[in-house]
Parts: C-alpha cells; structure tokens; sequence
C-alpha cells in the first residue's frame, strides 16, 4: 500500500515541488494539498494521511497551531506531521516540536530526505540529523520540562541507554547495532519509556531527556 502524503504550504512551486518528488516514489502518493492552516487541518482530519509534511509560516492558520490540532497532547488519535521549515535554527521550530510533530526538515533539504523524512514519521522515527538534532534540543535544557523530574521516572539501565541514543539522534537500527540488541527490544524498550514518562513519540522522549539535563 502507497504511503498517503498531504503536503501544506502556501508556496505552490514548493507543494508542486515536494508532490513531483513525492509522486516519483512507487510507494508513496501525494493525496492533497494545502495552501493555508484551515485548509490543513480540515484536510488532513477528513483524509487521515499518513504523514501530513506542514509549513510553518501560512495564512488563516501558522502551521504550529495546525500541528497542535492534529497532533498535539488533546488529540485523542494523533497524525504524523512533520514540520517543514526554511531554518533550521527557528524558536518556531521547537515551538512546533512541544505542538507533537514528530520531526522536522528543511526546505532545502533535498529529494533523498524528503523521502527519507516521510518514511521515518510512518514508522515512528523523526528525519532529524544527529547534529541538527543537538543544536535543536540543546534548546529545551533552557526551559522547564512538561514531565516529572528524570529522578523521579524510574527507568532501567538499558532503557536509559536507548533514551540517551534517541537524544542524540539515533535511529532504531543504530541503536539496536550499538547496543548489540535486536530492533524489537528496542521498541519494546521505547514503549516502556514513552509509557513512564507519558511521552507520545521518540521527538518527546528526546525532549524529555535534554530537559531532564540526561545529555549534554
């Protein structure tokens, strides 16, 4: 089955640019698009994509507020949106991780991660680089957390491990190579987390690790 894409940016030479990329994919398909926040979230709770790739700056509706109706903490069944954004060093962007995208990419990023970015949010990963990831996260060292202090979750050694591989940027084949652990214990051991820190994805669980001071 096709990957169900809806692209949302008020650029159409970029909609028809990430639809041209998209739709040379056999396995992925570029549903709709959209080219205000409105437009968006009506779309994208009618369509129900599997990854809905959304601008940050649009009309009617910013694309932060969008990501939080359809993906934030009050959303019952959540979609995967990743944010799209011209810098990659944006207040708007953590902003917009804090709303429940579950990743990020920059405009200029090129076609390999663009695809790349799509495939990851279906399966519960973030298209981040590692060294985009740090600079980002260090961010939310300066901010109090949302969760419970990190003394206070009792995690196991291991799934510390995965938490701090996570943190900094690690995708689960990576983190299953270097801890020498097979990819479903890797998951299992992020359902754990997620489940004692009351994280909705690995983007949170990386938040909640750099607010925590886990990583420096």
């Amino acid at each position: 089955m096709s990957i169900r894409v809806l692209v949302a940016d008020d650029q159409t030479l970029v909609r028809t640019g990430f639809r041209l990329i998209l739709n040379a994919e056999p396995e992925i398909e570029v549903i709709s698009e959209a080219a205000d926040g409105p437009a968006a979230v009506k779309l994208a709770r009618q369509l129900r994509p599997d990854v809905t790739l959304m601008d940050i700056k649009m009309p009617g509706l910013d694309g932060i507020r969008a990501t939080r109706m359809l993906a934030g903490p009050d959303v019952p069944d959540p979609l995967r949106v990743v944010v799209v954004t011209t810098y990659d060093i944006d207040e708007n962007v953590y902003a917009a991780l804090l709303a429940g995208a579950c990743g990020f990419l920059r405009k200029d990023a090129g076609p390999r991660l663009l695809v790349e970015a799509v495939h990851a949010a279906v399966k519960g990963e973030a298209m981040v680089s590692p060294s985009v990831t740090v600079r980002l996260l260090s961010h939310f060292t300066k901010a109090p957390t949302r969760q419970s202090a990190s003394a206070d979750v009792p995690l196991t050694a291991r799934e510390l491990d995965v938490v701090l591989a996570v943190a900094t940027g690690s995708t689960n084949a990576e983190i299953a190579a270097g801890l020498d652990i097979s990819l479903s214990t890797v998951k299992s051991h992020l359902a754990s987390v997620q489940g004692k820190i009351k994280a909705r994805n690995r983007t949170e669980i990386a938040i909640w690790a750099w607010q925590n001071r886990l990583v420096r």
